[in-house]
């Protein structure tokens, strides 16, 4: 039998909702009604302008560059952390979770300046012909800086929790490291890393602020989907930035089908980020 709600708990639903609708539902909807206020073939004749193309493109590259990275990055990460008692390693997580607190303005920054033309690092590899900032390869490094730390924390805590005695039953069974992380270990974060991985891609997709300074804003060139979407925007074409940021919307909607889906199949999967 189903009990009733008490009134604090209806007012607490109905505010709830009011805030998803006002916050969410409202948003998403204005950017669909303007995309396709002028019909579906002015979207298209938007989605088709070539600089919107291939803002799409290179924001999928980045984030198919990134992803990788983030998950060997994120687990051997979490396997130090959790496996091993070393000095600084309180230290080195809090390094890692670093990007949860600096803005990503700021960390563009701070990019720009060490791997800038005039940086310590940037400046003798622009001797020697390599420029790593204005390009695709400042936005991926960029990208995998606020990314990183979230795949070590879904699967942090998975194995911390599940502790090392399986794997040392593996080890004095005669496996080898290769076949303990196989057999043993990755089942059991399986499901945490896909769910990291997810958050990682759907936050590179998305990023704009360290983008927007270390990738020079070419047309054509270095413009992500997001400052692709405020390129537009600025230069009064607001169907075409509408119809860009639909794109954007769809990915996010995707990113939340499967982190939902994750979710499902494994309830432990996610929450702890």
């Amino acid at each position: 039998m189903t009990r009733a709600l008490h009134p604090r708990q209806r007012l607490l639903i109905l505010a709830a909702l009011a805030f998803v609708l006002l916050m969410i539902v409202a948003p998403v909807a204005a950017i669909l009604s303007r995309a396709f206020g002028e019909g579906l073939a002015t979207w298209w004749a938007a989605i088709s302008d070539p600089e919107t193309l291939h803002a799409i493109w290179l924001t999928v590259l980045t984030a198919l560059i990134v992803l990788p990275v983030n998950v060997v990055f994120g687990v051997a990460a979490a396997w130090a952390i959790a496996r091993f008692r070393f000095p600084g390693r309180r230290a080195l997580l809090i390094l890692i979770e670093l990007p949860f607190a600096i803005s990503p303005v700021i960390a563009g920054l701070c990019f720009l300046l060490v791997y800038g033309a005039y940086g310590p690092v940037g400046e003798p590899l622009m001797n020697q012909g390599i420029q790593l900032m204005f390009n695709l390869t400042g936005i991926v490094l960029v990208s995998l800086f606020v990314t990183c730390p979230f795949v070590m924390r879904e699967v942090l805590p998975v194995l911390q929790v599940t502790g090392e005695d399986e794997e040392l039953a593996a080890l004095t069974l005669g496996a080898n490291g290769w076949q303990i992380f196989r057999f043993v270990t990755f089942p059991n974060i399986l499901w945490p890393l896909l769910h990291g991985a997810i958050l990682a891609t759907a936050r590179a997709m998305g990023e704009f602020g360290a983008v927007s300074v270390v990738s020079g804003a070419v047309r054509g060139q270095t413009m992500t989907l997001p400052l692709q979407v405020e390129l537009l925007y600025n230069d009064y074409n607001t169907t075409g930035a509408f119809a860009a940021a639909t794109v954007l919307t769809a990915l996010a909607l995707v990113t939340l089908v499967l982190r939902g889906a994750v979710a499902a199949m494994h309830p432990d999967a996610g929450g702890r980020t």
